[in-house]
Formats: C-alpha cells, sequence, structure tokens
C-alpha cells in the first residue's frame, strides 16, 4: 500500500509540473504573439494594441490601455513637477527642466510584453550637462552676498542699513539630491544644500553717530532705535570754523578721547610763538578732547561760551564744557561724524 501511494504521488506530481509548464509556455506565446502583432511597419507598436490587464509601469496602471493610452498616462506622470526649497522658499520646475529623461518607449513596449498583473519600472535618465546648466542658472538668482550692517548717510541724517546672511549653492551635492529624486521618481520637497555665509557686522554691533550742521552751528547725536535704525537722543549747539579756517566737510570718525588734555599749539601761522596749556579753567580744549580722523580738529569743550552757536573757531567744533562732558560719555573711538553744509 506505501509503494502504490509513493507512486501515485509521483505521477501528480509530474501532471502538476507539466501544466504549470503549458501554462508559462502558453503566457509567453500570449504575450510573443501580443508583442508581434503590435509591432508596424516601422518597428514601433501599434498605438491602438492594448496592454494586458492589471499591469503597472512605476505604480502607474497601465492594464487594459491601448499603448497610446499607457504613454499618456506614463508621460503625466512623469512629468509632475519637482519642488525645491530652501527654508522657507521654494520652486518648482519640471523634471525635463532639471535633465530628466524619462524611457517611456522602453517601458510601454515592456509594459506591452508583459503578462497579466506585471509591475514594470519606469527607468529615468538625468543629463548631467543639462542639470549643470540648471544649476548655473539658478544659482544666479539663488546666491546672495552677506552684507554688514552699516550707516548711510539719507537726506542729512544717518540711516541704518540692515546686515544680510549670505548664501551659495552648494552646486555638486545639489546635483547628487535631485538626481537621485529624478531617478527615483520623487517629486518633493527637495531641501537644496547651501553654504550659508554669516554678516561680521550687525546692528548690534552699531553705536552712535553724530552730525554736526556747519551752517546752523548745530551738533546731533544719534542711537539706534527708531523705523529708521537711528534717533535723535539729544542736539547741541556748537561753533565751528571761520571763514579763513573753515571746518572741513565730509565723513570722518572720532579717532581720539582724552580728558583733561593739554592744549598743544598746532603748526599753523596762527598759532605761532604759543605755548602749551595745561589742563585748567583756561585751556582752549576745556575738559574733553574728541579728535577726528582729520589732522588738526576734533569736538570739545570750551571756555568761551559766547561763541557758541557762531563760526568763530580755527576748524574745530566747540561745545559748552558740561555738554562736551556729557557727549563725551556716550561716543566712542570709531564713532561716525558726518559734517554737512546745512
Amino acid at each position: 500500500m506505501t509503494s502504490r501511494r509513493y507512486r501515485l504521488t509521483r505521477k501528480g506530481a509530474r501532471a502538476a509540473t507539466l501544466v504549470a509548464v503549458v501554462c508559462m509556455a502558453l503566457v509567453a506565446i500570449e504575450a510573443a504573439a501580443r508583442a508581434q502583432q503590435a509591432e508596424s511597419a516601422g518597428g514601433r507598436p501599434d498605438p491602438d494594441a492594448k496592454i494586458a490587464e492589471g499591469v503597472t509601469i512605476a505604480g502607474v496602471g497601465v492594464g487594459g490601455l491601448t499603448v497610446r493610452e499607457a504613454e499618456r498616462a506614463v508621460s503625466r506622470y512623469a512629468s509632475r513637477p519637482v519642488t525645491v526649497t530652501f527654508r522657507k522658499e521654494s520652486w518648482r520646475f519640471a523634471p525635463q527642466t532639471l535633465g530628466a529623461k524619462p524611457q517611456l518607449d522602453t517601458a510601454v513596449q515592456a509594459a506591452l510584453g508583459a503578462p497579466t498583473g506585471a509591475s514594470l519600472p519606469l527607468r529615468v535618465e538625468v543629463d548631467q550637462a543639462k542639470l549643470r546648466r540648471w544649476k548655473r542658472q539658478f544659482a544666479a538668482r539663488f546666491d546672495q552676498k552677506r552684507r554688514n550692517a552699516v550707516l548711510v548717510l539719507r537726506k542729512q541724517r544717518p540711516v541704518l542699513k540692515e546686515s544680510r546672511t549670505g548664501r551659495e549653492l552648494s552646486r555638486w551635492t545639489a546635483g547628487v539630491v535631485l538626481t537621485k529624486a529624478l531617478e527615483a521618481h520623487e517629486r518633493g520637497p527637495v531641501e537644496l544644500p547651501a553654504r550659508i555665509v554669516k554678516p561680521t557686522v550687525t546692528a548690534a554691533d552699531i553705536g552712535p553717530a553724530i552730525v554736526i550742521k556747519r551752517t546752523s552751528n548745530r551738533l546731533i547725536l544719534y542711537r539706534p532705535g527708531g523705523p529708521k535704525g537711528m534717533r535723535v537722543v539729544r542736539k547741541f549747539g556748537v561753533a565751528t570754523g571761520q571763514a579763513s579756517f573753515p571746518t572741513p566737510l565730509g565723513s570722518f570718525e572720532i579717532v581720539r578721547m582724552q580728558r583733561n588734555p593739554w592744549w598743544l599749539p598746532p603748526d599753523s601761522d596762527w598759532a605761532e610763538g604759543a605755548e602749551p596749556i595745561p589742563p585748567g579753567p583756561g585751556n582752549p580744549l576745556g575738559t574733553r578732547w574728541m579728535g577726528l580722523s582729520t589732522p588738526a580738529v576734533g569736538i570739545h569743550g570750551t571756555p568761551d561760551a559766547a561763541s557758541i552757536g557762531y563760526s568763530a573757531s580755527h576748524g574745530c567744533i566747540r561745545m559748552l564744557v558740561p555738554e562736551a562732558e556729557w557727549l563725551f560719555e556716550r561716543v566712542v573711538e570709531g564713532t561716525p561724524v558726518y559734517i554737512l553744509d546745512a
């Protein structure tokens, strides 16, 4: 009994194997026949030939569709725009713009010869030369140079021009990231890699600024703040240079600060024969000296209070002694000084 059962089992196995082989052969013959039947005289599939049921290309169902319909369906899928981002910014591009070349014909021809329920890939080649051109063009509008915060004079007052962080597209890495996304049919968002360049001077580094109006004999102290970045702190009456010794116009900065300075006679005809004067009540510089980045000119106190409001000095900017002391405590070396003819 045991031997007989064994023989029957062997016969059943042979029969099952034969059936499977026959089925596979029939499927292959059917697929080959369908593909052969679909070929036109020009070597391309008949656009009206139908694909077997349940066939997909890159997940797109093309079963039961004609070649023409399948090409349109897969083309729509392959043409979906790619979204690239950087932080809160985003852009959309057609994959062809990035160099993507989906092998539609190959995929559809394979689907036409595929058995029922087959799942086929859609291969994408990436034209690296085209992708490089895109990176170059995109970087031209993406890249930003860093900008340090700086004071500029507009309409006779200092205005703070804010700093800006720079950025530069990492082109090689961007090419690798985008190539992988295109080959995998990913549409993003794809985060772009970029090198960040921080400014060396920000608004927090900007201090006070002084505007001196030579004609009206006014000195105005500004500090950061307000809608334009700089606000008026205080205004002073001053004395500026006589017509024969005018206070120079232009942009300068404070380069030397002294408490209780000595007055040293300058190399000028009007000071010929004069002797140095030590600190004290009669010192022409008062108790504070703020020298500017132009020879022999500075902001200082004066014992001659009656000269304030007039063009009376030899080029320097005179202030009342208490006001010069007040200003001295609120500026530093490097503070910009704008002298205007206003």
